[in-house]
């Protein structure tokens, strides 16, 4: 099974909306449900000058896809966050390890991001565990940062520094 990975495409917008909108998706998102194709095509609008969004397919499919936000603070071009998502039926092929290395490769090498940052929730062992994989280690925990299943749920605040300055603090 081959994984190709791409930039994202306005027509992927209505396969992306069927990613978010899984509930075993949306569980460990930031979003609500039902999001809708409209929403999602407006999330990438608004963000389009300030982010680089991959799909990855698998047999001309759109299966994933990781969104890198690069910081437009003055003091911090220097810093990107990021959110990903994998259709279910995946889970478990390699589709995230995909995403997440082509997207460290993209901040490392193209767009001399040196801390790549994200949030995770506390119980989402499965992407905890690929982001270790990825030298991402956990910086802190935002207790009841997050209302997910009818009840509060913390995140985890994780980092990358790039190997190039991993020795500097």
């Amino acid at each position: 099974m081959e994984v190709k990975i791409r930039a994202a495409d306005v027509k992927d917008h209505e396969r992306i909306s069927e990613i978010f909108d899984h509930p075993s998706v949306v569980a460990q998102s930031s979003q609500h449900p039902y999001l809708g194709t409209e929403k999602v095509c407006r999330l990438f609008q608004e963000s389009k000058e300030s982010s680089v969004v991959l799909v990855a397919e698998i047999e001309n499919e759109v299966q994933g896809y990781i969104g890198l936000n690069l910081s437009a603070k003055p003091r911090a071009k220097h810093v990107a966050s990021f959110g990903m998502a994998v259709h279910p039926d995946c889970h478990g092929k390699g589709v995230g390890s995909h995403l997440l290395e082509e997207a460290i490769d993209l901040a490392d090498n193209w767009l001399n991001i040196i801390r790549l940052e994200l949030e995770v929730y506390t119980d989402n062992e499965r992407g905890i565990s690929l982001y270790k994989k990825f030298g991402f280690d956990i910086e802190g925990e935002s207790k009841f940062a997050s209302f997910k299943d009818g009840e509060y749920i913390g995140l985890y605040r994780m980092a990358r520094i790039s190997p190039r300055f991993n020795n500097r603090s």
